[in-house]
């Protein structure tokens, strides 16, 4: 029997979605509760897939497992950093999983690199090209410490002038569809065999001619089982994907066979609940299976490099049946909006390519005096992307300026390359992929474009954004009676999203009523060093006066500005920002709006910040979205805190009625249900503590637990539903019990505070994701558990209560533990 190998590819991406102001992703309602949709997907696929739930005997957790080092998987960059600053653990756990696959696959490491943020390759100039390779490569050997053998390409689009930028730079190998390969033939052979349409044998390595006389090879993935993974349901069942795979052998071929899939990675947990568990028991079952190995793309091609020749079909993709019509016409590929068309896609990339190719003289009529080789420049700075710190920024310029650079002409030199950075991003190919023209993702690109625009505003003067205007009108939305046209959604949701400094500065003003200003901190993109901060309070009004100084961590401009503002209760706050107008003058203006306030003369308060710090247009609506949600959030606390007490008395006056209600299965009135769930509803939270999903309280003790647990039997008693997200919360309380056991796991209360904890999680409303502690249990049997059970053995009684303890809570955990108790004898 021919050897036989397996190799499944995870296509990790999601689109980047910080807002390209504020260098952060904010707050998106959408993904509820979760905070965005990065880590809604982190906590349904990404993080699963680290550690991977293996079921033994009695579907009790055997192990966990990396799915990450037994796959072929590529993240793309923007991705990873994202991942690096909000989830670094998981973080971690990807670099290692590439390490290990190392050991695993004869030195040939599992992830593979990808084009910088998922350009549609055969679409980009040939500038685009080379960065988006350039920038995927050096952001790969930043996190992975090695040279990447293969790299991924957005949608698998491709055509030969961007194979032949992947070779020239080194790349071995990608990943195609089998609907791309157009004919083959026998390396040195002479007659060519059509393969179109689907016929390819995606069992073999093949080699692709280029023009320049380089060439790279191609894998062509198993379409039908990669199509059943994403689309027909085969992860229901770990054993029926590992038949699948191992199905696409045949006794008929001869020599090596490779049964190989490719689909989006989010298949594995997002797409499909608890896909990760059906991919770990499945690469389990194909491990053990004789005669098949698991691979990588990078030792196979080693043990059998390509004995075919092939040409791929041009400007093909892998989701678009037209080839790559989906991402500049309305092609009839879309997401299912029955009715909708896409007549908006080529009008949106005229747009951008008009932009691109408008803004490229200035850039290197400037770039030319302020670099050597300002293309050299750009390809290079994604180094500074990827460390911020002005000490790489400066190293940068040094590298490149044309002569020693003046302060100013720094900072226009970077600002030339963030031109350059937004607009590669706005070329995301989500921006065309999905229906409609004011989806998510397509205002996305456009805020990309308007980033670009601002810049270019301010280095070069003019404004390109007219001609960018124009042509979005021509781009038709779905949804005429809200914004007619491409243009009317960049107004509406593009243009009022633009910050500048006086934006940054409003925020910063209207934020100091509400919490107390730093020193100096770092916020979206900007340092900002206080001068001078007071706050004075009457009653319910509140007034912020001050001196600041912003400086841009992206650009390094910098912006110094007075501000005065005031909160009158509730949301209405007012202020004003205006440059810094010298310390004299600044010192006489802040004492006039003290003195007013200190008078309690608030219209003279009002009438002077309009005159001396500008007009006070600025507001609670001026905060960032995501501070903006929790200034009104505190400022409704108040509030709730009455319709609260009043709702207690409510209670307690009717619960002998209600209760006789429930004896005679009668449901409650709606006024009372109603009243009775908002009450035990708020008085959780309070016990919890919870502020933007997180937990801020300083201990949670069995206290706590008592006062959850008889809330809930209230909750129950009365036959009340309570918010369902109060389970997702509660599993923060569970995350922040499990971290702290895991910092002291020896400590007997830590544990059974986790497993109070854990009996609460099995009820309703607070049922939880105890996925945290199941990490943090197998983390402990490794460390601890076995020097506590040969203590236990010698008759140490606080290491047998703690052994009994943490076998216990193993068992609430659904975890195997039969091999604990065995070391325990």
């Amino acid at each position: 029997m021919s050897e036989r190998y397996v190799c499944v590819h995870g296509h990790f991406y999601q689109p980047p979605r910080e807002n390209p102001w504020l260098e952060m992703v904010e707050l998106q309602d959408t993904s509820y509760p979760y905070h965005d949709w990065n880590e809604r997907i982190a906590a349904e696929c990404y993080a699963p897939n680290a550690v991977a739930r293996i079921l033994g005997t009695g579907a009790q957790i055997a192990r966990l497992v990396n799915n990450y080092a037994r796959i072929s998987f590529n993240f793309g960059p923007t991705l990873l950093a994202w991942m690096q600053d909000k989830e670094p653990g998981l973080y971690e756990r990807v670099l290692d999983a590439d390490r290990d696959s190392c050991d695993r696959f004869s030195g040939h490491g599992s992830a593979m690199a990808q084009v910088f943020n998922h350009q549609i390759m055969p679409l980009a100039d040939a500038a685009d090209k080379r960065t988006q390779v350039v920038w995927g490569l050096r952001d790969f050997r930043h996190r992975f410490l090695r040279d990447p053998e293969g790299m991924w390409l957005a949608e698998t689009a491709v055509d030969l002038a961007t194979l032949e930028v992947l070779a020239a730079h080194g790349i071995k190998f990608t990943v195609l569809a089998p609907n791309q390969a157009a004919r083959v033939r026998p390396v040195g052979g002479k007659d060519w065999q059509d393969v179109s349409g689907n016929r390819i044998d995606p069992s073999v390595a093949y080699v692709q001619r280029l023009p320049s006389g380089r060439s790279i090879a191609l894998f062509f993935y198993d379409g039908p089982v990669s199509r059943a993974v994403a689309f027909e349901q085969l992860l229901t069942k770990g054993e029926v994907l590992a038949g699948r795979l191992l199905g696409a052998f045949s006794d008929s071929r001869r020599g090596p066979q490779l049964s190989h899939i490719a689909t989006d990675g989010e298949s594995y947990g997002h797409h499909h609940p608890h896909g990760d568990m059906a991919l770990a028991y499945a690469l389990d079952q194909i491990a053990a299976h004789p005669g098949v190995r698991l691979t990588n793309y990078g030792e196979f091609l080693e043990r059998h490099p390509p004995a075919w020749e092939v040409e791929v079909f041009e400007n093909s993709s892998w989701s678009c049946v037209h080839g790559i019509e989906r991402w500049k016409t309305h092609c009839g590929c879309n997401s299912g909006r029955p009715g909708w068309h896409q007549n908006w896609r080529g009008p949106l990339r005229a747009a951008l390519d008009g932009l691109r190719d408008g803004l490229l003289p200035a850039f290197e009529k400037l770039g030319g005096k302020l670099f050597t080789d300002p293309w050299a420049a750009r390809d290079d700075y994604v180094g500074v992307l990827l460390d911020r710190r002005p000490e790489t920024q400066d190293a940068f310029l040094a590298r490149h300026e044309k002569k020693p650079l003046a302060p100013a002409e720094r900072v226009a030199a970077l600002k030339l390359m963030e031109i350059q950075r937004n607009l590669q991003l706005m070329y995301t190919s989500c921006g065309w992929f999905f229906d409609e023209i004011s989806g998510i993702e397509t205002v996305q690109v456009m805020m990309y474009a308007a980033r670009a625009i601002q810049l270019a505003e301010e280095l070069f003067g003019g404004s390109p954004e007219a001609a960018f205007l124009a042509r979005l009108a021509h781009a038709p939305s779905n949804l005429p009676a809200e914004h007619p046209t491409g243009k009317d959604v960049y107004e509406r949701y593009v243009k009022p999203a633009r910050v500048g400094w006086k934006n940054m500065a409003a925020h910063y003003a209207v934020a100091a009523l509400f919490q107390p200003p730093g020193e100096s901190f770092r916020e979206f993109g900007y340092a900002i060093d206080r001068k001078d901060a007071r706050t004075l309070e009457a009653g319910r009004v509140k007034l912020a006066v001050g001196h600041a100084t912003l400086v841009s961590e992206v650009t390094r401009e910098e912006a110094d500005f007075a501000y005065a503002a005031l909160h009158l209760g509730d949301h209405n706050a007012t202020a004003g920002v205006v440059e810094y107008p010298g310390d004299t003058a600044f010192a006489n203006r802040a004492a006039g709006v003290v003195e007013a306030f200190q008078r309690a003369d608030i219209l003279q308060v009002i009438r002077l910040i309009d005159r001396n710090f500008g007009e006070a247009t600025h507001s609670v609506a001026s905060l960032f979205r995501d501070l903006r949600r929790a200034v009104l959030r505190q400022i409704r606390q108040a509030g709730i805190v009455d319709v609260r007490e009043l709702f207690r008395r409510v209670y307690e006056q009717n619960l002998p009625l209600m209760r006789f209600h429930r004896h005679l299965s009668i449901p409650l009135p709606p006024l009372l249900r109603a009243t009775v769930e908002a009450l035990f509803d708020t008085d959780l939270r309070s016990v919890l503590q919870l502020r933007h999903g997180s937990i801020v309280e300083a201990r949670f003790d069995s206290q706590k637990v008592a006062e959850i647990r008889g809330l809930v039997a209230g909750a129950r008693e009365l036959g009340v539903e309570l918010d369902g997200t109060l389970g997702h919360k509660f599993t923060h309380v569970l995350t922040r019990l499990a971290e702290e056991w895991r910092v002291e796991p020896t400590r007997l209360d830590l544990l059974q505070l986790l497993s109070e904890a854990l009996d609460l999680a099995r009820q309703k409303p607070l049922e939880s994701n105890v996925w945290a502690p199941q990490n943090v249990f197998f983390d402990v049997a490794t460390s601890v558990f076995t020097a506590r059970a040969r203590l236990a053995r010698t008759g140490d009684r606080p290491a047998r209560e703690w052994a009994a303890a943490f076998i216990a809570l193993g068992e609430k955990l659904g975890i195997e533990v039969d091999g604990l108790k065995k070391q325990l004898v």
